[in-house]
């Protein structure tokens, strides 16, 4: 299938990575489920599954690193996969610069595991250009950060990142998890990595666990050697799922932009809740910067409620749209405590720090009518 020259993201989401030609005139990739593939005088590279190349592996990433502008891309078996993975890969032995307000499972692997794989780092404030020369060392190589924050969605300074990555050769990573790349295309600003838990947008049906790492051919060889020795894979049925899920991506974003946009605004007025966090509202701390970075301000809103824990309880128990879980992403709106689920492995001096309170509650909104969604949780807050 060709491709026209600079195809919109709806186009890539549909026709990029496809085989050419079609294997039997196969209008979609048929899963190839087995474990053997013959050995072929024109091509001797050995095919086998836990080496993420079969054909199902090789289409879904040629359509992810279309849609992120990049040369290359792997998929793995979890969003944690992917960024272990890759901060082992890249940074493993040395020193990484770390955002401050993080996915309580990254921060929880830097916490409790990283340091006794050889992986040491030190959390900056990535709002605050001024204070990370004074966190470099000698053997720092790289820079970690989210595009919006997992949960309170503070955007951290991207431009500011990448200039200060050139400046002293460090490699920029960051997890485009909640952005997708329909909202934010990283390496386009200069990034060099762009992490995702394909888990969430990328797949957006909530029934394929996976991770991606979308970027240059060398840093995915890289990466891909250490999730071929670790095993993080996985198998051609989840790469079917995802490059299906895929193709719905823009379609499933734009309306999540737009539900969660209403939602962001009818919370910021109402009584019972004591603030709102997202940034297409113009009181959000980086509203500027992101309406400068992002096609769109993304699908989850959180809120602080009056009355805190007891507050966020009731609303959970209440709410009849909103699915009570903690993943995000798919077409269903889903509600979660993060205090109870994303960061309950962190102390609650930890998610303090992170700005994590017991009544924050993080929403993800789906593609249903806007107006049914608002109306269930009116009637939950009050």
């Amino acid at each position: 299938m060709a491709i026209p020259p600079s195809p919109g993201p709806q186009t890539l989401a549909i026709h990029a990575g496809a085989p050419t030609p079609r294997i039997h005139g196969a209008g979609v990739l048929p899963i190839f489920q087995g474990t053997l593939f013959e050995l072929g005088a024109d091509d001797p590279s050995v095919r086998y599954p836990r080496l993420s190349n079969t054909p199902n592996h090789d289409a879904l990433h040629g359509k992810l690193a279309a849609l992120e502008g990049a040369e290359a891309a792997l998929v793995t078996a979890s969003g944690m996969a992917a960024i272990t993975s890759t901060l082992l890969a890249v940074a493993g032995g040395g020193h990484v610069l770390v955002q401050d307000t993080l996915y309580g499972g990254t921060h929880g692997f830097l916490i409790h595991t990283a340091r006794t794989l050889g992986l040491q780092f030190d959390f900056v404030d990535a709002g605050r250009p001024e204070t990370w020369a004074a966190k470099l060392r000698p053997d720092t190589k790289a820079f970690y950060t989210e595009a919006m924050s997992n949960p309170c969605l503070t955007v951290a300074d991207h431009r500011a990142v990448v200039a200060f990555c050139r400046k002293h050769q460090l490699l920029g990573l960051i997890d485009n998890t909640f952005a997708s790349p329909c909202n934010f295309t990283p390496l386009a600003l200069g990034y060099d990595v762009s992490l995702h838990s394909a888990t969430k947008y990328l797949n957006g049906h909530s029934d394929v666990v996976a991770g991606a790492v979308i970027g240059t051919r060398d840093l995915v060889a890289q990466v891909r050697s250490r999730v071929d020795h670790l095993g993080g894979t996985v198998d051609a049925f989840t790469c079917y799922l995802l490059d299906r899920g895929l193709k719905t991506l823009p379609l499933r974003i734009r309306e999540q932009n737009a539900n969660a946009q209403r939602i962001a605004e009818f919370l910021d007025g109402h009584p019972g809740v004591h603030r709102v966090h997202y940034p297409g509202l113009s009181g959000h701390p980086q509203h500027a910067r992101a309406c400068e970075l992002f096609a769109g301000h993304g699908g989850v809103v959180t809120a602080d409620l009056h009355d805190e824990a007891r507050a966020a309880t009731r609303l959970v128990h209440r709410v009849e749209l909103f699915t009570p879980t903690p993943s995000l992403g798919g077409v269903e709106s889903l509600v979660t405590i993060p205090a109870q689920t994303s960061h309950a492995e962190l102390s609650r001096a930890e998610r303090q720090q992170l700005g994590v309170g017991e009544g924050l509650v993080r929403l993800s909104i789906g593609i249903e009518n806007a107006d049914d969604l608002i109306a269930d949780l009116d009637r939950a807050l009050r």
